[in-house]
C-alpha cells in the first residue's frame, strides 16, 4: 500500500501542475484546521533514532558513466557516522561500498587544518566519511577517511593510498585519473596511482604559507573550497599559495567538557589585512612554474578557477570592495592574462558555480545579475548572449546537454517560495518547467543532463528523491531512490501546513512574503501566542513551499503559532530587493521585522501580549536587534550563536553589506547591538556553543558584560564542546527542553486565564 501511495506521489511530484494563480491574502480569521492531533508528539521523539524524517542520503553523486549511484548515509544507531553507499541506476540493487567503522583504525587524529575544513563545510559533527569523489571512468571512489586516503573500486577491495602521522587533506583525482593530488603539511602532493610513487608539488610551504589550500574566508563565505585546480589533460595543476602573515592572529578556546583546547588562527577580522592569494602552473613533466598574472592590485580575492582547455584558464578576481569582479583569460605556459568580462554592481557581486565550459574548449556558460535578476548567459568569442530573461532568478546551472542543444538548471521562475527545475534550449528560447508546483526542488545531474536526482518535498510531504530520464518533453521518472520518511507516517494526516501569503515591507510598496501556521481547534474569539522565527540575513530564505521544522509542529501541539517573512535584504528575489540591506545591516531588516509584527498583531486570532521572538546565528543578532531598538515589542526572546559586533567577523561577508570600517565605521557602529544593551527590557535567553569557530563565543560575551554592565537581567545556556550548531541529539533535545521552559515561564502561560495556551483575552 505504502508503495502505490509513493508511486502516485512521485508522479504528482514530478508533474508540473497547470493551476490558475491565485491571489494571495491574509487570512482574517484562523485558517480550517484539524480539531486534534493525535498521536501524540512528544519532544523526546524529534530527537530519537531512527530519525522522524528518515535518514535520507546525502552528498548524492552520479558515476561519469551513469551506471551507479553514490552517496552517504548514516548508521541506524548513530545518527553523525556516515557510511558510503552505492546504488546501480539499471536495478536498484545498492550495498555499501564503503564501511567507515571496517576501514577506521579509532585512533586517528585530525589536524586543526582539517578539524577547521570540516567546521567551514558544517561537517565537524560528522563521523565517518563526510567526502568522497568518483574516478573519471565511474569504476572507482576516492574516500579520505581519518587523515588518511583510500581508493575503492567498485569490484574489489579498497586499496590505501597513504598511511601517514599527518593528515592528508582535500584530496583530488586528475580527470584523467592517473594520479591523486592532496594537502600535506601545507604543500602539494600528488600520488601515481600506477606507482604508489608519491610526489611533492611544491616544497616551500610552512608557517603562515601553505600550497594547494582554500583560505578561511574563500571556505567560510566565497564557496570555494580547493586550492588546486587539475588541467583536463593530466599534465598540469594549478595551485593556490596563500600568505597569511599579514592576517591577525586570534586566539580560540574551544571549552569542552573535560578540557579547554587553546589554538591559534589566522582571522581576517572586517577592516584588516586578508591572506596574500597568488595562483601558480606546475607542470607535472618538468619545468619550473608559472605564475599567473592577476594584476598589480594584490588586496584582491580569488574567487573561482576553471581550465578551458589543456592550455588555458578561467580565473575570477573579485575586488577588495566586491563590487567588481573580473574574468581573466589565462596562458598556462606564461601565466599572461587578459579580462575578457567584468560584472559590476553599486552595492556588491555575488559570485556563483554556473560557469560551464563547452565541448569546444572555448565557449562557456555564465551567470549574470546585471539585468537585475540571476540569468544564464552563453560567452561565445567576446560577446555574452542572454539564455534566460525574465523578472524571476536563476539558482544554479546544473548541466549542458550539448547533443540536444539543452540546458538544465533550477529558480524560482514562477515565485521566489518555490525553487523549481528548468530546462531550456542551449540557444536560448522557452523554459519548460520540469518538477511539480507548490513544492521546493533541489537537483544534482550526470555530467551531460540526461539524468537527474530530484530531491523534492512540499509542505505536507517530506523530502522524497527520485532518480529520472530528462527527455526533450520533461521528466521521465525511472524510480525512488529514498522514498521519504516511514516513521512520520503516523504523523502526517494531522500535520499543519503553512498559510503562505504577502504582506507591505515598511517601505509600503515591496511585498514580503510570509508563513503562518495555527494550532489546531482553537476556539471562536480566542487568542494564540506566537513563535515569532526570524532569521532575515542576506543568503537565506525562510519562506519556502517545503517541508518544515518537526519543532514546528510540536509548538503547534503546544499551543502555539508558529510566524516567519522573509524581509528585503533575503535573497532569490534580484537586485532591487537586495540591496537595500547595503549599509544598513540590522536597519532594514528590523524595519520590515516590525512591518510584519504589526501586521500580525493586528489579525484576530493572535494574542499582541504574547509574542516571542527566536533566531539562531543572523537570526539570534536580528532577536537581539528587535529587543533593543524595540524593547516593548516582543514579550520575550531567544538568541542563539548571535553576531553581536561585526568587527568581530570576517572580510569577506561583512565588508559585503557594511563596507571596510577602516573606511567607514559609521555602518557598524550603527548595527552594533552591544551598543544598545541598556536598552533591553523583556527576558532573553541566550544561547551559545563554546566551541564555535564561526560565530566566536566573543560576541555572546561582548553582549553578556554589555547587558550586565547596563544591569540587565537575562538567562543564559552555553554548551561545552559544541560548534556553531548544536548538533548531538541528546543536547539538542536540552536545548529545546530550556526554550520551552523558558517560553513557558515568560510568554505562553504568564496569562492567568490561559488553558493550554490559549487566552480568551481581548
Amino acid at each position: 500500500m505504502r508503495s502505490l501511495f509513493l508511486a502516485a506521489a512521485l508522479l504528482a511530484l514530478l508533474s508540473p501542475a497547470r493551476a490558475t494563480p491565485s491571489a494571495v491574502t491574509a487570512p482574517a480569521a484562523a485558517p480550517d484546521l484539524p480539531p486534534d492531533l493525535p498521536p501524540d508528539l512528544p519532544l523526546e521523539r524529534l530527537f530519537a533514532n531512527p530519525p522522524l524524517i528518515g535518514t535520507p542520503p546525502r552528498a548524492l553523486h552520479m558515476a561519469p558513466d551513469g551506471r551507479h549511484i553514490a552517496f552517504l548515509r548514516p548508521r541506524a544507531d548513530d545518527q553523525l557516522r556516515f557510511d558510503l553507499w552505492v546504488q546501480d541506476v539499471m536495478t536498484g540493487a545498492e550495498r555499501m561500498a564503503v564501511d567507515s567503522l571496517a576501514l577506521s583504525s579509532g585512533m586517528a587524529s585530525l589536524s586543526e587544518a582539517e578539524l577547521m575544513r570540516r567546521e567551514r563545510a558544517r561537517l565537524s559533527s560528522s563521523r565517518g566519511i563526510v567526502e568522497y569523489q568518483w574516478s573519471p571512468d565511474g569504476g572507482a571512489l576516492l574516500v579520505p577517511l581519518d587523515g588518511d586516503i583510500w581508493l575503492a573500486p567498485l569490484d574489489s577491495a579498497p586499496r590505501r593510498l597513504t598511511r601517514t602521522p599527518e593528515s592528508e587533506i582535500d584530496a583530488r583525482l586528475s580527470p584523467g585519473g592517473s594520479r591523486v593530488s592532496f594537502v600535506r603539511g601545507s604543500n602539494l602532493w600528488a600520488i601515481d596511482l600506477s606507482t604508489g610513487a608519491e610526489t611533492a608539488i611544491t616544497t616551500g610551504g610552512g608557517g603562515p604559507v601553505s600550497h594547494g589550500m582554500a583560505e578561511f574566508v574563500a571556505q567560510e563565505e566565497m564557496g570555494r573550497t580547493t586550492g588546486q585546480w587539475w588541467a583536463p589533460d593530466d599534465r598540469r595543476i594549478a595551485v593556490a599559495r596563500v600568505d597569511e602573515s599579514a592576517v591577525k592572529i586570534a586566539v580560540r578556546a574551544a571549552i569542552g567538557a573535560d578540557s579547554t583546547r587553546v589554538t591559534e588562527q589566522r582571522y581576517p577580522f572586517a577592516g584588516t589585512p586578508n591572506a596574500l592569494v597568488e595562483l601558480w602552473v606546475h607542470d607535472l613533466s618538468g619545468g619550473d612554474p608559472v605564475r599567473v598574472d592577476l594584476g598589480p592590485d594584490a588586496d584582491i580575492y580569488l574567487a573561482r578557477v576553471n581550465w578551458l582547455n589543456a592550455g588555458q584558464l578561467l580565473v575570477q578576481r573579485q575586488s577588495r570592495d566586491q563590487t567588481r569582479l573580473d574574468l581573466l583569460l589565462v596562458d598556462a605556459g606564461t601565466g599572461a592574462s587578459r579580462v575578457i568580462l567584468t560584472e559590476s554592481w553599486p552595492s556588491w557581486v555575488n559570485l556563483h558555480d554556473s560557469l560551464k565550459v563547452l565541448e569546444d574548449g572555448r565557449r562557456f556558460l555564465w551567470a549574470s545579475e546585471r539585468s537585475g535578476h540571476r540569468h544564464l548567459y552563453l560567452f561565445d568569442g567576446d560577446r555574452l548572449r542572454q539564455l534566460t530573461r525574465g523578472n524571476w532568478s536563476v539558482d544554479e546551472l546544473l548541466a549542458v546537454d550539448e547533443a540536444r542543444g539543452r540546458i538544465l538548471f533550477t529558480g524560482f521562475r514562477e515565485s521566489p517560495t518555490e525553487k523549481a527545475l528548468y530546462q531550456a534550449p542551449l540557444k536560448g528560447g522557452p523554459v519548460q518547467r520540469l518538477s511539480a508546483d507548490g513544492a521546493w526542488a533541489e537537483a544534482v545531474a550526470d555530467t551531460g543532463g540526461r539524468h537527474v536526482l530530484l530531491t523534492v518535498s512540499t509542505p505536507a510531504s517530506p523530502p522524497a528523491i527520485t532518480l529520472a530520464a530528462v527527455t526533450p518533453g520533461g521528466l521521465a521518472p525511472i524510480r525512488p531512490v529514498s522514498a521519504g520518511a516511514a516513521a512520520y507516517d503516523v504523523f502526517l494526516p494531522r500535520h499543519v501546513t503553512p498559510h503562505y501569503g504577502t504582506l507591505k515591507a515598511a517601505d509600503g510598496r515591496t511585498d514580503l512574503h510570509y508563513a503562518l501556521m495555527l494550532p489546531p481547534g482553537v476556539p471562536e474569539g480566542a487568542r494564540v501566542p506566537v513563535f515569532f522565527e526570524v532569521y532575515a540575513g542576506p543568503t537565506t530564505q525562510r519562506v519556502r513551499k517545503a517541508f518544515g521544522s518537526l519543532i514546528h509542529q510540536y509548538l503547534l501541539r503546544q499551543g502555539w503559532a508558529v510566524f516567519m517573512v522573509d524581509n528585503r535584504g533575503t535573497p532569490n528575489r534580484g537586485r532591487a530587493f537586495a540591496d537595500p540591506i547595503h549599509l544598513r545591516v540590522g536597519v532594514t531588516e528590523v524595519e520590515d521585522q516590525m512591518a510584519a509584527l504589526a501586521w500580525l498583531k493586528a489579525r484576530p486570532f493572535v494574542d499582541p501580549g504574547r509574542i516571542a521572538v527566536y533566531g539562531w546565528s543572523y537570526g539570534g543578532y536580528m532577536a537581539l536587534r528587535l529587543m533593543t531598538e524595540h524593547p516593548e515589542a516582543f514579550a520575550a526572546g531567544v538568541s542563539g550563536a548571535p553576531v553581536t559586533d561585526w568587527t568581530l567577523y570576517d572580510t569577506h561577508y561583512t565588508e559585503r553589506y557594511l563596507g571596510n570600517p577602516a573606511k567607514d565605521r559609521g555602518p557598524y557602529d550603527r548595527s552594533d547591538v552591544t551598543l544598545r544593551a541598556d536598552r533591553l527590557a523583556r527576558p532573553l535567553l541566550l544561547i551559545h556553543g563554546l566551541a564555535d569557530d564561526n560565530v566566536v563565543f566573543d560576541h555572546s560575551a561582548r553582549m553578556m558584560a554589555a547587558l550586565q554592565r547596563a544591569g540587565r537581567p537575562f538567562e543564559t545556556m552555553l554548551y561545552p564542546g559544541q560548534t556553531h550548531r548544536i548538533a548531538e541529539p541528546g543536547l539538542q533535545l536540552h536545548m529545546w527542553r530550556t526554550i520551552l521552559d523558558f517560553l513557558d515561564r515568560h510568554v505562553r502561560k504568564p496569562d492567568p486565564a490561559a488553558e493550554d495556551g490559549v487566552s480568551t483575552s481581548r
